[in-house]
This record gives structure tokens, sequence and C-alpha cells, in this order.
């Protein structure tokens, strides 16, 4: 029996601290950002993995003057349901309910070491979520890996989205097709296990922000670096490993002519994020085409989408330009005039 238990975020003074130390002392976060702040109460839905209990956590937010439909917002990879908060402030303001989760393998939900994390496993959970919280249909916005999600979940349950909104979105198209050589589980966790403050303020400057920082950007740093560092980090490391895994092996590139709902990609012209660069030979790593790049073709590929860019911004928009992505984001999921 799957069971909603209330579990009350604690406050992460520390996350605010800035990052003038290249090398600081990070702080022990927990591997489920135990002692790391969200900005609304953390609830928990517990499920069966694997035959064993994991708890999922998330944030169901309602907005003071109902309009009676709702978002489901789905982080990335390297971020999690807190970074969603400029964005969930702005949808609540025009009356829309969002339900925020934390995939399980990140941030405050449970890593269980013997998942074998998929797409579609995460589609069906974000879908009993939902429905745990009376929420049949909503709009389905997903950023980069949540993204990647956001297209399955379409795919896998087209009934119970109103509008999709794919912002920066990774697998639209498929590395392996491209050349990119498989990269297995082992030594991902190796490369996972060396992640730190230093290691995720330089990719994310370099690949999100275009070389360029701002001070606003260092929390989410810390609470990064605050979990992969502390004393669960080879839990983190391993499940990190795995979503990575998944990224490389489970495409949906060739799958977008299945998305039916309305569609909006949301894409910053200056992204650089080419999935597993990093591991890749430098004789194929100048042929990894970024976002930008592919966003186009692939828009084209789905039945009713269209393609909004946002000059000057990188991967995410909504945290370095947020009230210029709320409104190009409103836009993109109100309903139609009659």
């Amino acid at each position: 029996m799957r069971r909603a238990a209330i579990m009350l975020g604690t406050i992460g003074a520390l996350a605010l601290l800035g990052a003038a130390d290249p090398s600081p002392q990070v702080p022990d976060f927990g591997a489920n950002l135990e002692r790391f702040d969200y900005p609304w109460p953390v609830q928990t839905m517990t499920v069966d993995v694997v035959g064993q209990p994991a708890e999922m956590a998330f944030m169901d937010v309602a907005p003071s003057r109902p309009n009676g439909q709702a978002v489901v917002l789905l982080h990335g990879k390297n971020f999690c349901g807190a970074t969603w908060e400029s964005t969930t402030r702005a949808l609540t303001r025009a009356g829309y309910r969002v339900l925020i989760p934390d995939q399980i393998g990140f941030c405050k939900s449970s890593k269980p070491r013997a998942a074998q994390y998929s797409f579609e496993m995460m589609a069906a959970l974000t879908k009993t979520l939902m429905a745990s919280r009376g929420i049949n249909r909503a709009v389905i916005v997903g950023h980069s890996f949540g993204g990647m999600l956001a297209m399955r979940f379409a795919i896998q349950f087209p009934g119970s989205v109103d509008r999709l909104v794919l912002v920066n979105p990774l697998g639209l198209n498929d590395g392996q097709e491209a050349g990119l050589p498989y990269t297995d589980l082992d030594t991902l966790w190796a490369g996972e296990k060396k992640t730190n403050y230093a290691s995720i303020k330089a990719y994310q400057q370099a690949n999100y922000y275009h070389g360029t920082w701002k001070a606003t950007y260092d929390r989410w740093v810390w609470m990064l670096a605050g979990m992969s560092q502390g004393g669960g980090r080879d839990t983190v490391a391993l499940a990190q490993a795995k979503t990575s895994e998944m990224i490389q092996t489970q495409t949906v590139a060739h799958e977008l002519g299945r998305i039916t709902p309305p569609t909006t990609l949301i894409v910053g012209t200056l992204d650089k994020t080419a999935f597993g660069r990093q591991q890749a030979p430098p004789s194929l790593q100048k042929f990894l085409e970024a976002i930008p790049l592919v966003a186009p073709a692939a828009a084209r590929q789905m039945r009713n989408a269209r393609l909004v860019t946002m000059d000057g911004l990188g991967h995410a928009p909504q945290i370095e330009a947020p009230e210029r992505f709320e409104a190009v984001l409103l836009d993109a999921i109100r309903p139609p005039r009659r």
C-alpha cells in the first residue's frame, strides 16, 4: 500500500553562504537533503522499488485564487524541486496549482541501491503521485533531464497531459547514433564520486551560464555539493551514475512523432549542453551538438509543437532570467481562446 506522510523541510541556513572561496568547506546536507531547506513544506509518498519501500518527496503548492488548472514541474538531473521556486510563485499568482516532485534517486527522495532506474518507472510514479493528489490532467513542464522524462510521460500517458512544455530538454537526439561510445556504470560511478563544489560550479558556469556567473546561482551549487560531498556521497554518486546511464541508453529521440499533446520547446540559445561530451573522446566532442542546434529538427518531428528561443540565455532560463522565462511559460500554457 502506498501512503503519504508529511515531512517538513528544515532550515538549511548554510546554503545561503556565498561562493567566494573556490574550495570552501561544504556543509553536509545529507544524502536526501535532510538538512537543506525547501521553500514550501515537503511531503512524501511511499512507493515500492524492487520490493523495498522508498519515499518520493514532493511539494504541492496551492494558489490563493485557483483557476482550476494544475502544473507539474519536473526537475533536471543537476537540479531539484526547490530550483523551481520562482517559477512556482509566478504560476500560483496566475491561479495554477503546482505539483513539484523530486524523482526517486534525486534530491530529497530516496536513492534505493537496488533500483533499476528508467524513464518509464519515473513517469509511472509521477502519474501515481498526481492521482494520489487528485490531479487527473495537468500541464507538464520538464527541464533538461526532466524534459526527457516529460516526453516519456506524454508518450506513456497522453490523456493526462493538457499541454507539454520542454525547457532545454535532453533527449532530442540520439548520442549513441552520433557515435557516442557507451560508458559503463562503474566508470560513471567512479566519476560521480569525484564530484565536488569546484567541479559542479565549473561545469555549470561553462555549460549552463555561458561563462557568466551570478550570486543567485551559488545556492544551487551549495545544494548539490552538500549532498554529493557529505557522508552519503557513495549513495548519491551511485544514483547519479545510474541516471546518467538512463539518459545514455533510454533515448526518446526516435519517438518524437508519438508526442501528441500541444507542445512548446523553450530553448536558451546559449546553452552549451550536449550530454556525454565529458566522456566522449576528443575526436568526437566537437561533433556532439548542443541543445539549441538540435531543437528545431526535433520540434518538426513532433505532431503539434512550436519552438520558442530565448536569445542570450543558457541551459536554465528559469534561473538565469526568471521574470523573462515566466512570461514565456505563462503564454505557452495559457488555454487557447475560443
